[in-house]
Protein backbone atom coordinates (compact mmCIF):
# COMPACT_ATOMS: atom_id res chain seq x y z
CA UNK A 1 0.00 0.00 0.00
CA UNK A 2 1.23 3.51 -1.01
CA UNK A 3 1.82 6.25 1.27
CA UNK A 4 -1.12 8.80 0.50
CA UNK A 5 1.19 11.51 1.20
CA UNK A 6 3.92 10.56 -1.96
CA UNK A 7 3.21 12.44 -4.75
CA UNK A 8 4.15 11.12 -8.30
CA UNK A 9 6.87 13.83 -8.13
CA UNK A 10 8.21 12.05 -5.62
CA UNK A 11 8.15 9.11 -6.88
CA UNK A 12 9.58 10.07 -9.34
CA UNK A 13 12.25 11.25 -8.29
CA UNK A 14 13.56 8.57 -6.29
CA UNK A 15 13.24 6.47 -9.43
CA UNK A 16 15.25 8.49 -11.28
CA UNK A 17 18.55 7.72 -8.73
CA UNK A 18 18.18 4.23 -9.57
CA UNK A 19 17.33 4.53 -13.67
CA UNK A 20 17.24 7.73 -15.26
CA UNK A 21 19.52 10.63 -14.43
CA UNK A 22 22.69 9.77 -17.05
CA UNK A 23 19.43 10.99 -19.85
CA UNK A 24 20.42 14.32 -20.53
CA UNK A 25 18.72 15.28 -23.75
CA UNK A 26 15.40 14.79 -25.16
CA UNK A 27 17.45 13.49 -28.44
CA UNK A 28 20.21 11.38 -26.91
CA UNK A 29 20.03 7.85 -28.00
CA UNK A 30 -17.16 -3.90 -7.61
CA UNK A 31 -20.45 -3.74 -9.51
CA UNK A 32 -19.70 -4.40 -12.49
CA UNK A 33 -21.29 -3.18 -16.01
CA UNK A 34 -24.33 -5.21 -16.83
CA UNK A 35 -23.32 -8.13 -19.52
CA UNK A 36 -24.97 -6.69 -22.14
CA UNK A 37 -22.81 -3.55 -22.60
CA UNK A 38 -19.72 -4.19 -25.22
CA UNK A 39 -18.14 -1.62 -26.92
CA UNK A 40 -18.85 -0.63 -30.26
CA UNK A 41 -17.64 -3.72 -32.41
CA UNK A 42 -16.85 -1.19 -35.39
CA UNK A 43 -14.10 1.35 -34.60
CA UNK A 44 -14.74 4.92 -36.10
CA UNK A 45 -11.62 6.34 -38.35
CA UNK A 46 -10.84 10.08 -37.07
CA UNK A 47 -9.77 12.85 -39.59
CA UNK A 48 -6.80 12.88 -41.96
CA UNK A 49 -4.44 14.25 -39.64
CA UNK A 50 -4.93 12.28 -36.55
CA UNK A 51 -5.50 8.94 -37.88
CA UNK A 52 -6.74 6.98 -34.72
CA UNK A 53 -9.17 4.51 -34.22
CA UNK A 54 -11.37 4.85 -31.31
CA UNK A 55 -14.15 2.53 -29.98
CA UNK A 56 -17.75 4.37 -28.41
CA UNK A 57 -17.97 2.60 -24.72
CA UNK A 58 -21.51 2.61 -23.97
CA UNK A 59 -22.81 4.03 -20.66
CA UNK A 60 -22.55 2.19 -17.24
CA UNK A 61 -22.22 1.84 -14.04
CA UNK A 62 -18.94 0.36 -12.03
CA UNK A 63 -16.97 0.04 -8.89
CA UNK A 64 -14.19 2.42 -9.02
CA UNK A 65 -11.19 2.32 -6.98
CA UNK A 66 -8.72 -0.28 -5.44
CA UNK A 67 -9.35 -1.51 -1.64
CA UNK A 68 -5.30 -1.99 -0.75
CA UNK A 69 -4.98 1.97 -1.61
CA UNK A 70 -5.34 4.32 0.98
CA UNK A 71 -6.55 6.70 -1.82
CA UNK A 72 -8.95 4.55 -4.02
CA UNK A 73 -11.53 3.53 -1.39
CA UNK A 74 -13.93 1.60 -3.97
CA UNK A 75 -17.28 3.52 -4.61
CA UNK A 76 -19.88 3.09 -7.45
CA UNK A 77 -19.77 5.36 -10.29
CA UNK A 78 -21.66 5.96 -13.43
CA UNK A 79 -19.97 7.14 -16.37
CA UNK A 80 -21.59 8.54 -19.81
CA UNK A 81 -20.73 6.76 -22.90
CA UNK A 82 -18.26 8.31 -25.05
CA UNK A 83 -15.37 7.79 -27.43
CA UNK A 84 -11.86 6.80 -26.64
CA UNK A 85 -8.65 5.98 -29.20
CA UNK A 86 -7.68 2.41 -28.98
CA UNK A 87 -4.08 3.19 -28.42
CA UNK A 88 -1.88 6.07 -27.34
CA UNK A 89 -1.55 8.97 -29.38
CA UNK A 90 1.91 7.79 -31.09
CA UNK A 91 4.50 10.31 -32.20
CA UNK A 92 3.33 9.88 -36.00
CA UNK A 93 0.34 11.22 -35.05
CA UNK A 94 1.49 14.11 -32.65
CA UNK A 95 4.01 15.62 -35.23
CA UNK A 96 1.23 15.42 -37.86
CA UNK A 97 -1.15 17.33 -35.46
CA UNK A 98 1.68 19.47 -33.14
CA UNK A 99 4.61 20.05 -36.05
CA UNK A 100 6.95 18.60 -33.73
CA UNK A 101 7.75 15.67 -31.47
CA UNK A 102 9.03 16.14 -28.01
CA UNK A 103 9.75 12.54 -27.36
CA UNK A 104 13.46 11.10 -25.51
CA UNK A 105 12.66 7.65 -27.44
CA UNK A 106 12.21 8.25 -31.27
CA UNK A 107 10.03 5.91 -33.02
CA UNK A 108 6.93 6.84 -35.27
CA UNK A 109 4.96 4.02 -33.92
CA UNK A 110 5.75 4.63 -30.32
CA UNK A 111 3.86 6.55 -27.79
CA UNK A 112 4.30 10.29 -27.57
CA UNK A 113 6.12 11.37 -24.65
CA UNK A 114 7.83 14.09 -22.75
CA UNK A 115 4.70 15.75 -22.87
CA UNK A 116 3.24 17.98 -20.05
CA UNK A 117 -0.39 18.01 -19.23
CA UNK A 118 -0.93 21.23 -21.04
CA UNK A 119 1.03 19.63 -23.86
CA UNK A 120 -2.16 17.24 -24.43
CA UNK A 121 -4.54 19.52 -23.59
CA UNK A 122 -3.10 21.96 -26.76
CA UNK A 123 -2.77 18.51 -28.75
CA UNK A 124 -6.64 17.75 -28.05
CA UNK A 125 -7.50 21.24 -28.71
CA UNK A 126 -5.75 21.34 -32.28
CA UNK A 127 -6.79 17.74 -33.22
CA UNK A 128 -10.51 19.19 -32.67
CA UNK A 129 -9.66 22.15 -34.71
CA UNK A 130 -8.22 20.15 -37.79
CA UNK A 131 -11.38 18.22 -37.55
CA UNK A 132 -13.36 20.93 -38.04
CA UNK A 133 -14.97 20.24 -33.53
CA UNK A 134 -15.32 22.47 -31.06
CA UNK A 135 -11.67 22.42 -28.82
CA UNK A 136 -12.86 21.88 -25.38
CA UNK A 137 -10.31 23.74 -23.61
CA UNK A 138 -10.10 26.84 -22.38
CA UNK A 139 -6.03 27.69 -23.26
CA UNK A 140 -6.37 31.02 -20.42
CA UNK A 141 -8.03 29.17 -17.50
CA UNK A 142 -7.29 25.44 -19.06
CA UNK A 143 -11.00 24.63 -18.43
CA UNK A 144 -12.65 21.75 -20.16
CA UNK A 145 -15.78 22.18 -21.35
CA UNK A 146 -17.51 18.89 -21.23
CA UNK A 147 -20.17 19.95 -23.85
CA UNK A 148 -18.27 20.61 -26.82
CA UNK A 149 -17.54 17.94 -29.25
CA UNK A 150 -14.15 17.68 -29.80
CA UNK A 151 -11.47 15.45 -27.91
CA UNK A 152 -10.27 16.01 -24.33
CA UNK A 153 -8.46 14.36 -22.16
CA UNK A 154 -10.51 11.29 -20.21
CA UNK A 155 -11.67 11.80 -16.67
CA UNK A 156 -10.05 9.46 -14.10
CA UNK A 157 -13.99 7.76 -13.89
CA UNK A 158 -13.55 7.48 -17.57
CA UNK A 159 -9.85 5.88 -17.61
CA UNK A 160 -10.61 3.20 -15.22
CA UNK A 161 -14.26 2.29 -16.38
CA UNK A 162 -12.51 2.15 -20.28
CA UNK A 163 -9.61 0.04 -18.29
CA UNK A 164 -11.47 -2.24 -16.46
CA UNK A 165 -14.00 -3.73 -19.47
CA UNK A 166 -16.27 -4.71 -17.25
CA UNK A 167 -14.46 -6.50 -14.57
CA UNK A 168 -13.90 -6.40 -10.98
CA UNK A 169 -10.59 -7.79 -10.51
CA UNK A 170 -6.94 -5.93 -9.95
CA UNK A 171 -6.61 -6.26 -13.30
CA UNK A 172 -8.61 -6.67 -16.46
CA UNK A 173 -7.83 -10.27 -17.02
CA UNK A 174 -8.01 -11.50 -13.34
CA UNK A 175 -6.25 -11.16 -9.79
CA UNK A 176 -2.66 -12.59 -10.97
CA UNK A 177 -0.18 -10.25 -12.06
CA UNK A 178 1.98 -13.34 -13.75
CA UNK A 179 -0.01 -12.36 -17.29
CA UNK A 180 0.45 -8.74 -17.11
CA UNK A 181 3.34 -9.64 -19.87
CA UNK A 182 0.87 -10.39 -22.49
CA UNK A 183 -0.91 -6.83 -22.32
CA UNK A 184 1.63 -4.49 -21.53
CA UNK A 185 4.86 -2.91 -21.93
CA UNK A 186 6.97 -2.71 -17.92
CA UNK A 187 9.94 -3.12 -15.67
CA UNK A 188 9.97 -7.14 -16.43
CA UNK A 189 9.95 -7.10 -20.15
CA UNK A 190 10.46 -3.60 -21.55
CA UNK A 191 13.86 -3.18 -22.41
CA UNK A 192 14.28 0.05 -20.63
CA UNK A 193 12.38 1.96 -23.03
CA UNK A 194 8.72 2.31 -24.28
CA UNK A 195 7.57 0.51 -27.34
CA UNK A 196 5.64 0.82 -30.54
CA UNK A 197 1.94 1.01 -28.99
CA UNK A 198 -0.62 -2.19 -30.01
CA UNK A 199 1.81 -4.25 -29.90
CA UNK A 200 0.29 -6.49 -27.16
CA UNK A 201 -3.38 -7.68 -26.36
CA UNK A 202 -5.81 -5.56 -26.06
CA UNK A 203 -8.24 -5.28 -23.25
CA UNK A 204 -12.03 -6.74 -23.37
CA UNK A 205 -13.28 -3.68 -25.35
CA UNK A 206 -9.95 -3.05 -27.60
CA UNK A 207 -8.12 -0.45 -26.62
CA UNK A 208 -4.28 -1.59 -25.89
CA UNK A 209 -1.37 -0.52 -24.05
CA UNK A 210 -3.95 0.94 -21.16
CA UNK A 211 -1.57 -1.06 -18.60
CA UNK A 212 2.21 -0.16 -18.94
CA UNK A 213 4.14 1.59 -21.57
CA UNK A 214 3.39 5.70 -21.11
CA UNK A 215 1.13 6.68 -17.65
CA UNK A 216 -1.34 8.48 -19.19
CA UNK A 217 -2.50 11.95 -18.09
CA UNK A 218 -6.06 12.43 -17.24
CA UNK A 219 -8.11 15.41 -17.05
CA UNK A 220 -8.74 15.59 -13.01
CA UNK A 221 -6.50 17.19 -10.71
CA UNK A 222 -5.53 14.78 -8.10
CA UNK A 223 -6.72 14.56 -4.38
CA UNK A 224 -6.03 12.26 -2.08
CA UNK A 225 -9.65 11.60 -0.49
CA UNK A 226 -11.62 13.31 -3.48
CA UNK A 227 -13.36 9.70 -3.73
CA UNK A 228 -15.18 10.16 0.10
CA UNK A 229 -17.12 13.68 -1.64
CA UNK A 230 -17.29 13.18 -5.86
CA UNK A 231 -20.47 12.62 -7.17
CA UNK A 232 -21.28 9.18 -9.10
CA UNK A 233 -22.44 10.64 -11.82
CA UNK A 234 -19.73 11.84 -14.49
CA UNK A 235 -16.74 12.67 -11.70
CA UNK A 236 -14.89 15.12 -13.04
CA UNK A 237 -12.57 15.89 -10.11
CA UNK A 238 -11.63 18.45 -7.48
CA UNK A 239 -11.99 21.99 -8.86
CA UNK A 240 -8.52 23.26 -8.25
CA UNK A 241 -5.40 21.73 -7.12
CA UNK A 242 -1.49 21.17 -7.93
CA UNK A 243 -1.10 18.01 -9.61
CA UNK A 244 -2.95 15.82 -12.20
CA UNK A 245 -3.49 12.36 -12.18
CA UNK A 246 -2.19 9.74 -14.52
CA UNK A 247 -3.00 6.04 -14.91
CA UNK A 248 -1.96 2.72 -16.02
CA UNK A 249 1.34 2.33 -15.60
CA UNK A 250 4.43 2.45 -17.38
CA UNK A 251 7.27 0.93 -19.13
CA UNK A 252 10.19 0.99 -15.88
CA UNK A 253 7.27 0.79 -13.11
CA UNK A 254 5.47 -2.59 -11.64
CA UNK A 255 3.06 -4.87 -11.66
CA UNK A 256 1.52 -3.34 -8.60
CA UNK A 257 1.58 0.10 -10.99
CA UNK A 258 -0.49 -1.00 -13.34
CA UNK A 259 -3.40 -2.52 -11.29
CA UNK A 260 -6.64 -0.91 -12.83
CA UNK A 261 -7.64 1.08 -9.64
CA UNK A 262 -3.74 2.77 -9.10
CA UNK A 263 -3.71 6.07 -8.45
CA UNK A 264 -0.54 8.24 -9.66
CA UNK A 265 -0.24 12.30 -9.93
CA UNK A 266 2.34 14.48 -11.54
CA UNK A 267 2.47 18.60 -11.37
CA UNK A 268 1.43 18.69 -14.81
CA UNK A 269 4.06 21.70 -16.18
CA UNK A 270 6.78 19.10 -14.64
CA UNK A 271 9.22 18.71 -17.47
CA UNK A 272 12.58 17.58 -15.99
CA UNK A 273 13.65 14.28 -18.02
CA UNK A 274 15.93 13.49 -15.58
CA UNK A 275 13.40 12.30 -13.02
CA UNK A 276 11.28 10.26 -15.75
CA UNK A 277 9.22 12.54 -17.72
CA UNK A 278 9.79 10.08 -20.26
CA UNK A 279 7.00 8.04 -19.07
CA UNK A 280 4.30 10.35 -19.90
CA UNK A 281 1.53 10.07 -22.46
CA UNK A 282 -2.14 10.05 -23.04
CA UNK A 283 -4.83 9.08 -25.13
CA UNK A 284 -7.98 11.49 -26.20
CA UNK A 285 -11.76 10.52 -25.57
CA UNK A 286 -14.45 12.29 -27.08
CA UNK A 287 -18.13 12.83 -26.09
CA UNK A 288 -20.63 10.95 -27.68
CA UNK A 289 -23.16 12.24 -30.08
CA UNK A 290 -25.88 9.61 -29.12
CA UNK A 291 -24.63 9.94 -25.76
CA UNK A 292 -27.63 8.98 -23.15
CA UNK A 293 -26.81 8.01 -19.64
CA UNK A 294 -27.32 4.87 -18.35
Amino acid sequence: MKNSCVSGLVLSAVLALFSGCERKTPNDAANAPTASLKASAAPIQTGADSKAAMVQLPGGRFTMGDKEEVDSPPHEVVVTSFYIDTHLVTQEQYQKVMGANPSRWKGDKNPVEQVRWSDAVRFCNKRSELEGLQPCYDLKTWKCNFDANGYRLPTEAEWEYACRAGTTTPYFFGDNPTKLGDYAWFEKNSGGHPRPVSQKQPNPWGLYDVYGNVWEWCNDFYKVDYYQESPQQDPKGPNEGQNKVLRGGAWRFSAENCRSGYRYNENPGYADVCFGYDIYGFRCVKKAADATRP
